[in-house]
């Protein structure tokens, strides 16, 4: 096991500026494109820590600043998405991207005597600073360059970058661009399509179609599935700092190789159909839930197309087995109907996303996130494994910075041949160090036992190492959601005020669960008040719902029974249910 400190501190001379000049094409504008509002609204809300992004460029020997400025500036005309600007009123979101046709953009060069131990892990620092502080959408260049020099030569270029205008795979193919012009080579014409382009085929008829189908899609998922993959006696509500975890396996990569051979499917399938295996298993789900940011790269002229596609493709996967094969052979379907349903109106989807938690009483929790990025041509270092030498690693596990991630279980796969190469992000709220480590060594293990032979999911702790999470009878399964009894009782008598409440788990299928309707209902009891007074359904549900939205275990019930005094016996179900019924209903805006 390796710790990864980062040196910080390096001596430096005196910083410049440079600022380089650029001219370009015709001024142009127009509408947003999807990924582009959906970024915006994160942008305008979200932590710039948060959603911010960096990267880290190694500079070929002997690279001189000169070259390195040229080449960034061929890379701001070559690309709209660097020189386009948002205007907007504040508090709203903009309407509308301009392009300009010239302008210029300023670099920072930091001169450095010697350089340091751990010169790219100290340049991983430079970019990872960079992040904080909000980019101004109407008028910042999107990107906040530094060269790192010594000797004159530029060693690395550190940037952190306005996720308005380009997501990961976007800054890894700057980043191989810029590669290939430092050295002297020309780069042929882009062909890529530009924000504008995707804009214009978007806002057609056929562009809100496929937006309408993939509402529906997601619609249909929110309305069934999990509502959180994690929600467990030890999670704390909130987000927590979180070490990045990252695998090289040479074991891995050949057991995905043979486990790709017996079942015919691609190595890609293979490692999602393991990690929601492991992931579901890990967290006790008949379903795995996870979002797949890196979907919209698949439709032609968008695989080098630098701009901001980060949208969720949301894969559902049924997880009731028998068998890891019958997983496997299930995955490549549901991550078809995910891609296909990874283009919307991000406006829209929220406003959905309220209305069908409202009424399902449930958060949609974006708990688990599986970005493969192993086709990018060059992988963007700001989530790449921190090991970068070209040994052989048969298992190799190497901890890295911390972070606040807005997610409990966030993966990035840089490399699947010839070794596996994967960073993990899992929250510290749920996973221990040890158990982090055991979630990819299980992987591991995982994907080697399948190599050679199918492995029932009953297996999987004896094959994996990894146990599920621990519930006692408290704990139960509740429209498709883990859900804590005693949790939803005391949040009921808080939205009461404080007054007596019951909450019951009945048999009776709700009709709604992933398996046909197998699951339980809640129903809540609440007193009304020692002088009458009494809370409506309405007034209950929505004043559970705000604690509903921040906390996993939670769940509103499906029916609110209002009763003129509690029962002398108040964990007593049959008790509440022979008293006299004041009101009753579901709460919600429309019948369930």
């Amino acid at each position: 096991m390796t710790e990864v400190t980062p040196e910080v501190c390096a001596p430096i001379d005196r910083e410049h500026t440079h600022t380089v000049p650029y001219s370009a094409g015709v001024a142009r504008r127009g509408p947003l494109a999807l990924g582009q509002t959906n970024m915006i609204r994160c942008i305008l809300r979200d932590d710039p820590v948060q959603i911010n992004i960096h990267d880290v460029w190694p500079a070929p020997d002997g690279t001189s600043v000169a070259a390195a400025l040229d080449a960034l500036r061929v890379l701001v005309e070559r690309h709209e998405a660097l020189r386009t600007t948002f205007p907007h009123r504040p508090g709203d979101l903009p309407g509308e991207q301009h392009v300009a046709s010239e302008g210029a953009f300023e670099v920072t060069e930091r001169p450095h005597p010697a350089l340091p131990e751990a010169p790219h892990r100290y340049a991983e620092f430079v970019a990872r600073r960079a992040r904080h502080g909000r980019f101004r959408l109407d008028r910042d260049f999107p990107l906040r360059l530094t060269l790192l020099t010594h000797d004159g030569a530029v060693t690395h270029v550190a940037l952190a970058a306005s996720h308005a205008a380009v997501d990961g795979t976007a800054l890894a193919i700057l980043h191989d661009e810029w590669r290939t012009l430092v050295t002297g080579t020309t780069l042929a014409a882009p062909t890529a399509r530009t924000p504008l382009d995707l804009a214009a085929d978007e806002t057609s008829a056929a562009g809100h179609r496929k937006s309408e189908a993939s509402l529906g899609y997601w619609e249909r998922v929110l309305r069934t599935a999990p509502q959180a993959m994690f929600a467990e006696p030890r999670l704390r509500a909130g987000d927590h700092s979180t070490a990045q975890l990252s695998l090289r396996s040479a074991r891995a990569g050949r057991a995905l190789r043979a486990v790709a051979a017996r079942t015919g499917s691609p190595a890609p399938t293979v490692l999602l159909a393991a990690w929601c295996t492991l992931a579901a298993h890990r967290a006790g789900q008949r379903t795995c839930v996870a979002a797949a940011p890196t979907s919209n790269r698949n439709r032609s002229g968008l695989a080098r197309s630098v701009t901001t596609l980060s949208q969720d493709a949301l894969l559902s996967l049924d997880m009731s087995g028998p068998t890891f094969d019958a997983v496997l052979r299930r995955t490549w379907g549901a991550a078809l109907d995910a891609y296909r349903h990874s283009r919307f109106d991000s406006v829209r989807l929220w406003q959905m996303i309220d209305s069908v938690t409202r009424e399902r009483g449930s958060r949609f929790a974006r708990d688990v996130v599986f970005n493969d990025v192993s086709s990018v041509p060059a992988t963007s270092v700001g989530t790449a494994a921190v090991d970068r030498d070209d040994e052989s690693h048969e298992l190799t596990l190497v901890w890295g910075p911390e972070q606040d991630l807005p997610t409990r279980l966030l993966t990035f796969v840089h490399a699947i041949e010839p070794e596996l190469r994967l960073s993990l992000w899992a929250d510290s709220a749920l996973f221990t160090r040890e158990e982090a480590e055991a979630q990819l060594t299980g992987l591991v293990r995982l994907l080697e036992a399948v190599a050679h032979a199918d492995v029932p999911l009953e297996d999987l702790t004896d094959v994996t190492g990894v146990r599920p999470a621990a519930r006692d009878a408290n704990w139960h399964r509740v429209d498709g959601c883990w859900i804590s009894r005693t949790a939803v009782e005391r949040a009921v008598s808080d939205a009461a005020g404080s007054l007596p409440a019951h909450v019951a788990v009945t048999d009776e299928p709700d009709g709604t669960g992933p398996e046909g309707g197998n699951d339980s209902r809640l129903v809540a009891f609440v007193a009304a008040a020692p002088d009458g007074r009494a809370a409506t359904p309405g007034d209950l549900h929505t004043a559970l719902m705000n604690q509903v939205a921040l906390r996993s275990e939670l769940l509103a019930p499906h029916h609110y029974v209002i009763v003129a005094h509690a029962p002398r016996e108040a964990t007593d179900t049959a008790a509440w249910h022979r008293l006299p019924v004041l009101t009753e209903g579901n709460g919600r805006p429309r019948p369930m």
